[in-house]
């Protein structure tokens, strides 16, 4: 083989090396309607995002508890018997606004701290 035959050969080594390969064949899609909906529910993680909604909801409610129930009746001693909720400047109740807004804040730390929690422990 000649000198320029074999950069011939090398040069097309290097070219099937750097076109594109051809994408994969997508999997299959399953059969049946039932099938079909178990590759779903798996494959979009359904049920953890029905698990963590439920909680969501729940952590909500028990801040919620925690914030009227427990953290808002100190407020109101300080305010010398007048009720949170009452707490109005014009037509705002800036009383039921600042009772919504520390149910927030709470739920927002505490997601905030199991979000951290998880990537530390290399949960995604």
């Amino acid at each position: 083989m000649s000198l320029e035959e074999e950069i011939l050969v090398e040069l097309r080594k290097i070219r099937g090396l750097l076109e594109p390969k051809p994408k994969p064949q997508l999997l299959e899609k399953p059969k049946g309607l039932l099938n079909e909906f178990k590759d779903f529910i798996s494959k979009y993680k359904v049920m953890g995002l029905a698990v963590a909604f439920i909680l969501g909801l729940y952590l909500g409610e028990l801040v919620k508890a925690m914030v009227n129930d427990l953290i808002m009746p100190l407020i109101s001693i300080s305010l010398s018997g007048t009720q949170w909720e009452e707490i109005t400047l014009g037509p705002f109740r800036i009383g039921h606004f600042t009772g919504a807004l520390l149910t927030f804040l709470i739920v927002a730390f505490v997601i905030f701290l199991l979000v951290k929690m998880t990537s530390r422990l290399g949960i995604e």
